[in-house]
């Protein structure tokens, strides 16, 4: 995958339009990872009405408050836009991880012609080799959902990052909304149990020195919650 874009400017969908314009940016954005080509337009009606299915399967899939890790797996926009305008405009209503080509760059144009884009929407799945692996997601990902990710997951034979790391490899596993709440409940229950067993092993006074203890360490790390 990484060989389609060498030479080519990918311009990230943030505030200031950061631009992976180096060999090495390219290859740390896309090695490894599966790729989404989703080649539309903001006039194409059809375009603007899967846009916010598309923004929420990506979300759930990348956004670490929905998921442990996010998944390898790269939203590029080709604009078949009739104006700078236009998609611009759209953009917008893409997610802002995304990345996309320049309304100027004519390799947009090359893609859809390489790819044999007549329909709009569409959106054509890469292996990290380039392949093709699915030619049009469109309805699997509004039928699936995020679901749909496992299974491009296995077909792309992809190398496991987080395995290589000795951790759990979990991509598709969402946190719930509640999940913070439920990890803080658990831990202040945790610590009750704690308090009880030194209470009957070593006194009262074990337990309220430890009590003084363990409000020092919870002021002291007040700001460091990673939910903030």
């Amino acid at each position: 995958m990484v060989d389609l874009f060498v030479g080519k400017v990918l311009v990230k969908n943030n505030k200031d339009k950061d631009e992976l314009d180096t060999e090495r940016e390219i290859i740390l954005r896309l090695q490894n990872r599966i790729l989404m080509l989703f080649f539309g337009s903001g006039e194409c009606e059809k375009c603007q009405e899967f846009a916010p299915t598309l923004k929420d399967f990506y979300k759930k899939l990348t956004d670490e408050f929905y998921v442990e890790r996010s998944a390898q797996l790269v939203l590029l926009y080709v604009s078949l836009d009739s104006s700078e305008e236009q998609q611009v405009k759209f953009l917008k209503e893409l997610p802002k991880r995304c990345l996309f080509l320049a309304y100027e760059d004519p390799y947009r144009q090359e893609l859809s012609v390489m790819f044999e884009v007549q329909d709009l929407p569409r959106v054509v799945v890469l292996r990290p080799d380039c392949s093709v692996l699915t030619p049009d997601a469109v309805a699997e990902i509004c039928k699936l959902g995020p679901d749909c990710y496992r299974n491009w997951q296995e077909g792309a034979e992809l190398i496991d990052r987080n395995f290589m790391m000795n951790e759990e490899f979990d991509e598709g596993k969402m946190r719930s909304m509640t999940d913070p709440i439920r990890r803080i409940k658990y831990k202040v229950e945790d610590k009750k149990k704690k308090k009880k067993k030194k209470k009957k092993k070593d006194g009262v006074s074990v337990e309220e020195e430890e009590e003084d203890d363990e409000d020092g360490e919870e002021d002291g790390n007040d700001g460091g919650g990673g939910w903030g």
